[in-house]
């Protein structure tokens, strides 16, 4: 059952659907034009479909095609000066000197643009080793990759207007994924054999993945006029269920507590094992919610909860009976049953007759949840500078591509020598970390797939059967390039040994020219990484530690202004928890890359792993304040919870000072006043407790902020 879910998810996914549209996109200008004895010139329009389909990211339809149209204009103009010259090797030499440099540097302008500065390499390399002028001409071969670009265009535009939910509806499938599987992790910290340092890592990792898939949702959604202004029950029914699941995962993120007392105290009852059962199915829910939305059909429960939180709290009860304070099983049983009830709200909305009665609030600030991309000339202005790691990788990337040229030209060792090139355009990349990754993946997919595509190439002769393979191996290729790239180039070897033995080529030595060209262009792009003004993230990692401080400072300020008996702005304070998420993302991401840096160049490793932690628990334990509060109609607040918020303030705002110099907004924090209710409580003293965590994480923080000072 659960096997043939996860072949149906993949097969309505948006990875396949990518797949699909570039396979075709591609092989059907070859076949039309090879039905007319023109091959050559069909396999130039499929180069031109290709290049294009690189620049076709996921997005608004507005961004797809300004980035598709963008990109058919540059790779014409890349391969008509590339044409025109390539029987001169110096000014080609120049000219990959002088075009991977500028089209490295796109990278500042985001991803879709890095992608068209990377199609615009590709169409270059691959046309330096062909004699166009000879056969069409400079010119009318530029024109046949412009209008295979134009034909790819047209092609995916039309399928994201016949279908225009589709996209949508597919990220917003795997979002959920990602979110029910850090639901997972959450589950983890109530066993007693979790190692918490590894789950925090995990935890911290996946986090990351959330934020990926959030954002490319966000910008699917908050971007498409036709998704957010058009009146359609699908366009409602997609940001309605998005916005539950951004409030479901801040929810998920107020279940923290501090674990390891939480076993002390409890771990002898069968409370904790109850609820770590009751939160993996919950994550279990979420990613049957997903199965179903990825799939375009009507969502329907897996489990009935009302019973399992009866069950829990007969748990709790018996607890509270051997005399153990139970109050902190209590408040993590609420936000349990909040979290159900946001999931059962979320298969509400699929109700036709429910959804028809529910608008969208606040329409016009959907727009301040998306990040807009500047293309001011001034970005690049100011990034021409061995400061910019964007500068140095575009750099090193001009310097090692004219050197796998010249390897190529004076060491030769087949008739694709452009391969060397194409290896070390693709294993480049601003991070060593990340280099050398890929480097791993492709080598590991080149070999196997080398091997098999020989195989296959020798025991089948039949050429219906081996365009059969051929058709089978784009797809899987396209369809794992964002999935998964070693098998993606695992199946990409063979699909290429495949195309060229139907041009008349020898199998066996094209298989070994291949691994051998990527394993020179492989070994030239790492050692690159680490001696060509190498890109540390020990050097970088102090300005992600003052952006998350800086988001945590601010979020960390809603939580004073509901101690304060003041109202606050719901979009600020969302808008403040997403900047959270990013800078908590980001930071984590650089604290990966640099644990995949040789030891040698890592820095305070273990002090910076307790940052990322330690601001990990900072966001849950003021995302736990949050909800608290907003849930609370009158808050049972002291002087000592306004000293002790005042406090980690201004801590916090210290720590930001010393490490960037920046302006922090203070806000006005009320001292004591009649209208606070003084009496102690269970919840009064929860929240005394709460602060003083976040008052310690704080002070921890400090220390070693000081240290990176």
């Amino acid at each position: 059952m659960k096997q043939s879910r996860e072949i149906k998810t993949f097969i309505f996914s948006q990875y396949f659907s990518e797949g699909l549209r570039i396979t075709f996109g591609v092989l059907l200008p070859s076949l039309v034009f090879f039905q007319l004895d023109q091959p050559s010139l069909g396999l130039t329009i499929s180069l031109g479909a290709f290049c294009v389909s690189i620049a076709d990211n996921q997005g608004p339809i507005t961004h797809k095609r300004n980035g598709m149209l963008f990109c058919s204009i540059l790779i014409f103009l890349t391969t008509l000066l590339t044409g025109s010259i390539n029987k001169y090797p110096f000014l080609i030499g120049l000219e990959i000197l002088i075009l991977c440099f500028f089209y490295s540097m796109f990278s500042l302008y985001g991803n879709r643009a890095s992608s068209i500065g990377m199609a615009a390499l590709l169409v270059m390399i691959l046309s330096i080793d062909h004699d166009v002028t000879a056969s069409q001409g400079a010119l009318g071969h530029a024109l046949y990759i412009l209008s295979g670009g134009i034909w790819y265009m047209l092609l995916s535009l039309s399928l994201a207007q016949f279908r225009p939910y589709r996209l949508a509806q597919q990220a917003m499938g795997e979002c959920i994924r990602e979110v029910a599987e850090y639901v997972r992790l959450k589950a983890d910290f109530y066993d007693n054999e979790t190692d918490f340092d590894e789950n925090y890592k995990k935890l911290i990792s996946q986090q990351v993945i959330v934020h990926e898939q959030q954002d490319s949702v966000r910008e699917l959604l908050f971007k498409t006029r036709l998704l957010v202004k058009e009146s359609t029950l699908m366009g409602r029914l997609l940001i309605l269920v998005f916005v539950d699941i951004i409030d479901l995962f801040e929810q998920t993120m107020a279940t923290h507590y501090d674990y390891q007392t939480l076993h002390k105290t409890y771990g002898k009852s069968k409370s904790l094992k109850e609820f770590r059962s009751i939160i993996i199915k919950l994550s279990e829910e979420l990613e049957n919610l997903s199965y179903y939305i990825i799939s375009n059909e009507m969502p329907q429960r897996l489990t009935n909860f009302k019973s399992e939180l009866e069950r829990l709290k007969i748990c709790i009860d018996k607890v509270e009976e051997t005399g153990t304070n139970a109050f902190v099983l209590k408040k993590i049983l609420i936000n349990i049953r909040n979290m159900v009830s946001r999931v059962d709200k979320i298969y509400t909305i699929f109700s036709q007759k429910h959804l028809s009665g529910q608008e969208i609030k606040n329409e016009v600030d959907l727009s301040k949840f998306v990040s807009h991309q500047n293309f001011d000339f001034k970005i690049l202005k100011e990034n021409l500078s061995p400061k910019s790691s964007i500068f140095r990788h575009s750099v090193r990337v001009a310097l090692m591509c004219l050197f796998g040229y010249l390897v190529s030209k004076l060491f030769p060792v087949g008739y694709h020598s452009y391969w060397i090139l194409l290896t070390i355009l693709v294993l480049l990349k601003p991070a060593y970390s990340l280099t050398k990754q890929r480097n791993i993946e492709r080598l590991i997919g080149t070999i196997i797939g080398g091997i098999a595509g020989a195989l296959i190439l020798y025991s089948i002769k039949d050429q219906t059967a081996l365009f059969v393979f051929l058709l089978i191996f784009m797809v899987a290729a396209y369809s794992f390039q964002r999935l998964n790239y070693v098998v993606s180039v695992l199946f990409m070897t063979p699909y290429i040994l495949i195309l060229f033995s139907f041009m008349g080529e020898n199998n066996i030595n094209l298989a070994q020219e291949r691994i051998i060209d990527t394993f020179i262009g492989s070994f030239i792009a790492l050692s690159a990484s680490y001696l060509v003004l190498p890109n540390w993230e020990s050097h970088n990692f102090k300005y992600f530690m003052g952006e998350i401080l800086i988001a945590n400072y601010q979020y960390l300020q809603k939580v004073a202004s509901l101690l304060s008996g003041n109202e606050i702005d719901i979009t600020a304070y969302k808008l403040a928890r997403k900047n959270v998420y990013v800078s908590s993302a980001n930071l984590g991401s650089a604290f990966q890359r640099m644990l995949s840096e040789p030891k040698s160049k890592q820095q305070n490793s273990k002090e910076l792993h307790k940052f990322v932690v330690l601001n990990h628990m900072l966001s849950s334990y003021t995302a736990t304040l949050m909800t608290t509060l907003l849930q609370k109609s009158s808050l049972e607040v002291n002087d000592y919870h306004i000293k002790l918020i005042k406090r980690s303030l201004y801590t916090l705002s210290e720590v930001i000072k010393s490490m960037k110099d920046v302006e922090l907004e203070d806000i006005e924090i009320n001292g004591s006043d009649s209208k606070y209710l003084y009496k102690k409580s269970n919840e009064s003293d929860l929240l005394s407790e709460q602060l003083e965590l976040v008052n310690k994480l704080i002070i921890d923080l400090q220390k070693i902020g000081q240290n990176q000072v």
